[in-house]
């Protein structure tokens, strides 16, 4: 997944779950500039991902809601999907990661006693003997 893709999902996510977020929101939810959230939102506009509708807010400003269309739906989807398979892969790396980490510790230091503890990003380490 690119990282144009994984804005265009985050973004496409965010729309579903609240259609009448601002365009300022979005930018403070996503971490990126006004700017560059316009540049996103126009792109899926742009691909029929995404339609607009004006509607009146109860300070009678002028806002927009965003709403998937069909094709926004099936492209959000895809990239669901694409998202999960990255992020399965990468805890199964980081899985594997662990074992070599531990196995070297072992290694390194078979007087040294190291527990995991469930929950917690550390654990304890105690002398055998």
């Amino acid at each position: 997944m690119t990282p144009r893709e994984a804005a265009h999902y985050r973004v496409l996510r965010l729309i579903e779950e609240q259609p009448e977020i601002s365009q300022r929101e979005l930018s403070r939810v996503l971490g990126v500039s006004l700017g560059k959230t316009h540049y996103l939102l126009k792109a899926l506009l742009d691909k029929g991902l995404v339609k607009a509708n004006n509607f009146r807010r109860s300070d009678n400003k002028l806002a927009y809601v965003y709403l998937l269309t069909p094709s926004g739906i099936a492209a959000k989807l895809d990239l669901t999907r694409r998202f999960l398979r990255l992020k399965e892969d990468e805890y199964r790396a980081a899985q594997e990661e662990i074992v070599r980490l531990r196995k070297e510790l072992d290694a390194a230091h078979p007087q040294i006693e190291v527990t995991e503890h469930s929950g917690e990003t550390g654990g304890s380490a105690s002398r055998v003997g």
